[in-house]
């Protein structure tokens, strides 16, 4: 469902701005906004219901590595991670039970780039707090990006933007 929630958030985050620029209002109509709301609304509910889950049996189960690993999550040295990751998925797309909201373009693509910003909290969360405490206590630490990881962040952006900005030049050219 992560998966499925993130990739609607992507097609809105690049469908609101595509929609302007070739003025495509008369076939992406408010109707579609609405189902896309809907779709995320309820992927939103399962990502959340899934985040709960995991809470509840990390804390259910008894064991204390486990639930010593969720607390730290929660609470220890990535708790802004986890908590973004949270309020931008879980949270914030309730707000599409509004269906003024729903159909309100501008808000559409501010909720879409907050939940894009949840789920890469999201894979950050699992990879980074997951590594950063090992089994054996001396190689624990907290993680601080070295310079060429976030040049290779950078770059994978680049790359996709560059890619992305060729499409549209190329659907330009065929829509004019």
């Amino acid at each position: 469902a992560g998966a499925i929630f993130s990739g609607f958030a992507m097609v809105l985050t690049l469908m609101i701005p595509i929609r302007r620029i070739f003025k495509l209002e008369a076939y992406i109509t408010d109707y579609h906004f609405e189902n896309m709301s809907r779709f995320i609304l309820l992927t939103s509910i399962i990502v959340g219901y899934a985040y709960i889950s995991e809470y509840f049996i990390s804390w259910y189960s008894g064991v204390e590595p486990e639930q010593s690993a969720f607390w730290l999550r929660a609470f220890g040295p990535y708790w802004i991670s986890t908590w973004i990751m949270i309020i931008c998925n879980g949270v914030l797309p309730q707000l599409l039970w509004f269906k003024k909201l729903r159909v309100n373009v501008p808000f559409l693509f501010v909720l879409s780039v907050f939940i894009n910003i949840g789920m890469w909290f999201e894979r950050y969360v699992i990879i980074i707090t997951g590594l950063s405490r090992e089994y054996v206590p001396a190689v624990w630490g907290v993680f601080v990006p070295s310079w060429p990881e976030m040049g290779i962040l950078a770059g994978s952006f680049g790359f996709f933007c560059t890619f992305f900005l060729i499409f549209l030049k190329q659907i330009g050219r065929a829509h004019v």
